[in-house]
Formats: C-alpha cells, structure tokens, sequence
C-alpha cells in the first residue's frame, strides 16, 4: 500500500469487528466502500468474505480499487507476475515524466524517475485487459512511492533527498485476494452521490474527505503515472493544473454539509458505517446530527492517533524557514454505526436538504464576514 494521509491502517480492525456484528444481526453479503482510497478496508472485507463495491473518483484510487477488490487472484497473478519480471528488467528510458518529477522538481532520483517512466511507456504499449493492468499500475504506483522523497503527501518534497529514494526502483507482484464465494467485487469511478444512488448494498462504509486538503492535490503524481496523460502544471510541486478545477464539495466547509446529506440520503443499505476525525471542516455533534435523519447513531470506537508527519513538522517557507507554528500533533478518529433498517427517516429529505442547504448559507455569510473584518480598511 501507498503512504496515504487518512489511511485507516490502525482502525481496520475495529471497521471489520463492527461490520462483523452488524452482520450477526441483518444479512450482511454486500459492503459499499463509497470513498475507497488505497481501497485497504475494502481489502480487508473482501478477504473476510464480503463482496465490496469499491467506489473513488479519482483514477490513481480506482485503480488501486481495480487491483485490490475487483480482481481475483486466480485470474491475474500469474500473468501480472510475469509482465512485472520484465518491467523490472527494463532500463530508464528519460522523458517528460523524468523531467517534471525529478529534474523540475524532486520527488524522485534521477535514475528511479526515468525507470518508472520507462515501466509506463512499456505497460501503455502492452493494451492489458483492464482489471490486469490495474494490477500492474498499483505494483509500479506501490514501487515508485518507495523510492520517493516525500513526507507522505504531494504538495511538497523534501529539501534533502530521502534515504529511501537512495533505493533502487523494484515491483513487487500485490498481495491480489482470491474470489469470494459471493458475487464478484468491483470498482466504480463516480461521483460520491451518484455511487450513493446506483451501488446498493447491505452496509454503506463512508470515510469521506474531512478536511480542506484535496486528494487530488495531494496526489496528483499517482494521478498523473495512471493517466499517463502529459498534464499541464503549475508550482514548485508540478501540480496538475486540473487540481485547481476538480474541487470535492467535502473540502469546502460551506458545502460540507449539504454533499453529506445528499450522500446519506441516497444510501440503499440496512446500516451505515462512518469514520471520521475531530480534524474535520465539521464537528462531532454534526455528523451525529446528520446521520440520525436514518436511524439511531451509536458512537462504536474513538481511537486516538498521531497527525503525518508533514503535520507533525510544520509548514517551512522555500528558504526552509518555518512559517507559524504546529498546533496540535494528534487526533482522534470516530467510527459511528447508523441502524437504517429499523428506522424510516426522521425528516422529509426535501426539508433535511433545505435545512443543509440554510446551515451552508450561514456558514459562507460567517466565512464572507470574517474575510470583511480581515480586510484592508476593515480597521
């Protein structure tokens, strides 16, 4: 897996442990992961047995959704095995790709930048069926970001390379789940309230974006090697130019709230499972207000943890100076449980929708205020 900010590597257990005893209570096949990310916890409900619908709008997490839930172990590693032996016996083959990452900017070694790139090149040549070349794409995503010279995400780079990016560029073959005894898995690209709408299931697990820091943004490399695509870019970071239109609603704080709603509304699931942290745009008491529109909300776990370490360190200008200071180094996550099959909904959606919508609207009046007391003149 890819270093991943809001990875929920160290609250998995406690995600499988609740599905597991929604499960012991309602039928429980099909498990929606409606923000799939590094797609790690529907990896770890496919291996329980479930079959998951992984959905992320992004092509790098659809990808790593293609590889990790759609597939089938028996149908791809044997071949993704093979390609990725010859991959790693390619030299560096310096192009765009190089130049943008490594010479431009430095989130890779000279030599690793052009070996990646070449492994690209070869993979676009080969015109694999979909679901193979997922796999294939992960194994050199999950290479490439062991050799890289980050902190974890992709807004900056270090100013002094990292030991890891020392390490020569090798794929590994992941670590594919074998077939359930249920319907396949899959991997959807769509927008979050369209999946909601069209992806029905048993359980719905939401991990929405929590804070103003796009995804997108903060990996838009990833993006970038899956697409393939020769983007246009801007910054000290190379940054695709696309980061600064595909803006997620669940970024903005005054649309936070409406885009949840809508999402919840649309669910076709018994229960609904939530993560989130107390470092979201909203606070504890709103995601238990808004889930509750579906039925009883039981807070399951509240499990603390230390911020990535970008966080950690702080913000340092250029020059590596250090702009303001850390305010906190941890956080806490909380997982919720909403029993939809023994409630109806306790509010008309039309009326729920035009309550989010007046919570938005006073939300960007305070927003525009604060900005009038900042400005020049406002004295």
């Amino acid at each position: 897996m890819i270093k991943y900010l809001g990875s929920k590597r160290r609250l998995l257990p406690l995600i499988e442990q609740t599905i597991t005893d929604i499960a012991a209570d309602v039928d429980v096949v099909t498990v929606l992961d409606l923000f799939s990310g590094t797609a790690r916890v529907g990896q770890g409900l496919k291996r329980l047995g479930y079959r998951v619908l992984a959905n992320d709008h992004t092509a790098y997490a659809h990808t790593i959704a293609r590889c990790y839930v759609q597939a089938d172990a028996e149908d791809v590693v044997d071949d993704a095995a093979e390609i990725i032996a010859d991959l790693n016996g390619l030299p560096g083959k310096a192009g765009w790709f190089t130049a943008l990452y490594s010479e431009q900017s430095r989130f890779f070694q000279p030599a690793n930048a052009a070996r990646i790139e070449a492994c690209r090149e070869h993979i676009a040549t080969l015109q694999l069926p979909d679901v193979l070349e997922a796999v294939v794409l992960t194994s050199l995503m999950e290479a490439a970001d062991r050799v890289d010279s980050t902190v974890g995400v992709q807004m900056a780079y270090l100013k002094q390379w990292s030991r890891r990016s020392q390490n020569a560029l090798e794929l590994r073959v992941p670590d594919v789940i074998k077939r359930t005894a249920h319907a396949p898995s899959s991997a959807s690209k769509l927008d979050a309230e369209v999946a909601a709408s069209s992806l029905a299931a048993d359980v719905a697990y939401l991990d929405p974006p929590y804070n103003r820091h796009s995804y997108l943004s903060n990996y838009h490399v990833w993006e970038t090697l899956v697409a393939w695509d020769t983007p246009d870019v801007y910054g000290i970071a190379k940054k695709r130019v696309d980061c600064k239109t595909r803006k997620s609603a669940f970024n903005t704080p005054s649309r936070f709230k409406r885009a949840f709603v809508d999402v919840v509304d649309r669910l076709q699931v018994k229960a609904i499972v939530v993560s989130f942290s107390n470092e979201g745009v909203v606070g504890e008491d709103d995601i238990v207000e808004m889930l509750s529109r579906r039925g009883p909300v039981r807070l399951v776990a509240e499990q603390g943890y230390q911020r990535y370490v970008g966080a950690r360190i702080g913000i340092h200008s250029p020059a590596g100076v250090r702009v303001g200071e850390v305010s906190h180094t941890d956080n806490v996550e909380y997982l919720f449980v909403v029993d939809v099959q023994t409630a109806a909904l306790t509010t008309d959606p039309h009326s729920a929708a035009a309550a989010a919508d007046a919570a938005d609207a006073a939300a960007a009046a305070d927003a525009a205020a604060a900005d009038a007391i900042g400005a020049p003149g406002s004295q």
